[in-house]
């Protein structure tokens, strides 16, 4: 593992792909943003943990399926170990049980391989911030996967939810980005996230999916 940057600015970034053909490459194009720090590079899971252990870590850019310990599994122990660590999938599998397994894990981007560098950049610094990016195809999928799985009855939304809370989950409900919720309600994606954060916490929800489900549940969406 490289020796990590002092300068906080910089985001201190794993990649994690059991391909060196392609983890290699990246973590070199990666290494070209002024703002982004690759720290080390991992085979597996197990390796993924090792190098958050021996840190600090900003983001995990995380392959699924990896030999030894798989992304899904890395991502629900460094959950679980390392809250402060944000995960981005970046996979080539867009299937609806790999998508709802990574999300319900912790991961808080997920980017199919047919990403570009700016989108994976793009989304690392996202996912530092707090912010949960998707791939369109990811959203999609994920929106008609909850759409067949509606939320058992007995759900309402709390009653102190602010109305501008109420709308973001209704904007989540139709699959926008966070980046696409701002634009709409002609606020800072700062904002977003902080009536996001407070939305989750009022009601209750886990991840992005289950706001889905909520929305729907609630008819907002």
């Amino acid at each position: 593992m490289s020796e990590p940057t002092q300068n906080p600015q910089r985001l201190r970034v794993i990649v994690a792909d059991d391909q060196a053909a392609v983890r290699e490459p990246l973590a070199a194009v990666l290494g070209m943003a002024e703002d982004i720090d690759v720290v080390a590079s991992a085979a597996d899971g197990t390796e993924v943990l090792a190098a958050v252990a021996a840190g600090p870590v900003d983001v995990v850019l995380m392959d699924l399926r990896m030999p030894v310990m798989d992304g899904t599994e890395a991502t629900r122990r460094l959950t679980e170990e390392h809250p402060e660590v944000a995960v981005v999938i970046l996979t080539t599998f867009a299937d609806d049980d790999s998508i709802l397994a990574a999300l319900s894990a912790g991961a808080i981007g997920y980017l199919t391989k047919n990403a570009g560098r700016q989108d994976i950049t793009r989304a690392i610094r996202a996912a530092a911030a707090g912010q949960s990016v998707l791939d369109r195809e990811v959203q999609n999928r994920l929106l008609e996967t909850v759409r067949t799985k509606p939320p058992a009855p007995g759900q309402p939304l709390p009653g102190d939810i602010t109305p501008r809370e109420r709308e973001v989950l209704t904007l989540i409900g139709q699959g926008l980005p966070n980046r696409a919720i701002a634009e709409k309600l002609f606020i800072s994606e700062a904002t977003v996230k902080t009536h996001i954060n407070n939305l989750f916490a009022k009601a209750d929800i886990k991840d992005r999916a289950d706001a889905v489900r909520r929305a729907l549940g609630a008819g907002l969406a």
